[in-house]
């Protein structure tokens, strides 16, 4: 089997649907199992070439080289992006540096794979899920036109005659209206409809490429993911009432009640990329009465900062020296890596990919490791890199200060030199610069000059900051606005924030170092509860994961503890 299936992406037979199949006809391209190869060779009209899935993986279509027409193309040069040949290596792409093919090829594919799984699992479902609403939505307009005409009805048994004409109008009006946002379901509809039937198009390419041994095909394919996670419009309707009035004669008309008017409106329904290992989150994930330790794992740390999570069982971890360590569960130590500049990471995050990134204050660099490789994405001039968040769309959020260090290396003016510091938030795609964010709207500074700054972008993108130095947790939307600011639970007890986190249901962990304890907030800034009864020793760092775990590095004991809340 290609090693680029796990265990849970086993292949079935396309015949029998049931069977793992370790066979394929690369005539009829359809998966075989043991049992079903006979009965598909039986038909001796047609051509057969059946092999083992993984002599069939093995060798690949490798294109002919244009400089070179006897030759193929089996090598890739990465620095002009082009498959070359083995003559070429000694010509025109002296000195490059080529990779295998197949190591791009299987790159591509992986790519295709992540895309098929984000159309099956998650855009599909949302389509759905918005074709459902309409279904709902529909038997409300019935359900309310009927009692719209009941009630019209019930109030003209109790009129004379003379209001006959006013009861036959309004009832022409609901059936308007009911028409009129019918047309308006049923376009939605029609739209939907063609859009699953692009959106099954592309996934049957997907497959037909993942099967395909062609490079031209599977390299010339083009991702229509970004069409479709613009998701439609969510159409809201106001739907019209009826008020009854008591009868008088000489106001027949106004008293008779009239039918409040139907309205459209859409509001905008956001896409956000699945995180890296979710299948899909629960609708409703509520916290318990008592949260429990459930796992505390030592680490080698003296004075530990920062906690993130790869995956639902492995973390990786920070401290005062130049390590960066990935820890299991049990405590055991996976990996451990060392910063490039061997300086003490600020801050460590890890990307929708599984990407490792991490800052490096004294470099003024974003680092990220791609298959044990570190390579600087981002080099600041003029300002440090303190925190850093990967986002659910592959953006990096860098909370920075500037950078006022000069010649003069008088102490006493170092607390001069933090008061004019100043800080911000910068979006980052890939090295690119995309949106800065310093000020609100009366041009005074959102974050203070000094003290840690941890960062997190919540379910609804808006993007969380503990700012210890102001003692309060700054949170701002998606554009960079201020919504609100938390600056604790008690007037009387000093906050000191430092550690923060979101989960599944868009409430906000902050840890709170000197109180020993954690805050949770809801979305708008609303003191739900305190986390404070599993014996945390100054808590810094703070990740959850896929279930809403919450890991908790301890500054005090050099541990992380793993609390069910």
């Amino acid at each position: 089997m290609d090693p680029r299936y796990s265990a849970q992406d086993v292949v079935l037979c396309t015949l029998c649907q049931t069977s793992v199949a370790p066979m394929y006809c690369e005539v009829w391209h359809i998966h075989l199992c043991k049992d079903c190869v006979e009965n598909h060779l039986s038909d001796s009209s047609q051509v057969h070439k059946v092999v083992s899935l993984k002599q069939y993986w093995a060798t690949l279509n490798y294109p002919k080289c244009r400089k070179h027409p006897t030759k193929q193309c089996e090598l890739h040069c990465e620095e002009c992006d082009v498959p070359i040949c083995s003559l070429c290596i000694s010509g025109e792409h002296l000195r490059h540096k080529p990779v295998d093919i197949s190591e791009i090829i299987n790159e591509k594919k992986d790519n295709l794979q992540r895309e098929l799984e984000e159309l099956e699992k998650f855009i599909l479902p949302r389509y759905e899920e918005i074709a459902s609403n309409l279904s709902v939505q529909k038997a409300e307009l019935s359900e309310n036109s009927q009692k719209l005409t009941a009630a019209i009805d019930k109030q003209g048994e109790i009129w004379s005659k003379e209001i006959e004409f006013i009861i036959k109008s309004l009832k022409t009006n609901v059936d308007e209206m009911e028409f009129e946002h019918l047309a308006v379901l049923d376009k939605q509809e029609d739209e939907l409809t063609h859009t699953f039937s692009q959106i099954t198009k592309c996934v049957a390419e997907l497959r037909k490429l993942l099967n395909s041994k062609d490079v031209c095909l599977v390299s010339e394919y083009k991702s229509r993911n970004a069409e479709f996670r613009e998701l439609p419009p969510k159409l809201k309707v106001s739907l019209p009432n009826f008020s009854p009035q008591e009868i008088n004669t000489d106001q027949l008309i106004k008293q008779f009640g009239s039918l409040s008017a139907l309205s459209f409106t859409t509001e905008k329904q956001d896409y956000s990329m699945p995180p890296q290992g979710a299948e899909s989150s629960p609708l409703d994930r509520s916290l318990i009465d008592v949260p429990q330790v459930i796992t505390a794992i030592d680490t080698e740390y003296g004075d530990i900062l920062g906690v993130t999570c790869l995956n639902d069982a492995e973390i990786w971890t920070r401290g005062s020296n130049n390590k960066i360590k990935l820890y299991n569960l049990h405590g055991e130590l996976v990996n451990s890596i060392q910063t490039k500049s061997g300086n003490e990471p600020g801050d460590i995050s890890v990307t929708k990919n599984g990407e490792l990134v991490y800052t490096d204050y004294n470099d003024g660099t974003v680092n990220i490791m791609k298959n044990t490789q570190i390579k600087t994405v981002i080099r600041l001039q003029g300002w440090k890199p303190l925190n850093v968040c990967s986002t659910s769309s592959g953006d990096h959020l860098v909370v920075m200060e500037s950078d006022n260090n000069d010649d003069d290396d008088d102490d006493d003016d170092d607390d001069d030199d933090d008061d004019d510091k100043q800080t911000k938030v910068v979006r980052y795609s890939g090295s690119t610069e995309k949106q800065s964010i310093q000020y609100n709207d009366e041009v005074q500074p959102l974050y203070s000059s000094g003290g840690d700054k941890y960062i997190s972008e919540n379910r609804n993108l808006d993007i969380c900051v503990s700012d210890s130095g102001a003692g309060a947790v700054v949170v701002v939307n998606q554009a960079g606005k201020l919504r609100f600011s938390y600056t604790g639970f008690s007037t009387t007890i000093l906050f000191d924030p430092y550690g923060i986190t979101t989960d599944s249901q868009s409430r906000i962990l902050i840890a709170d170092n000197m109180n020993d304890c954690i805050h949770i907030l809801d979305q708008d800034g609303q003191f739900l509860c305190f986390i404070d009864n599993c014996d945390l020793v100054y808590p810094c760092g703070l990740c959850v994961d896929t279930k809403d775990n919450l890991f908790v590095a301890e500054r005090g004991t050099g541990k992380v503890k793993k609390i069910k809340c």
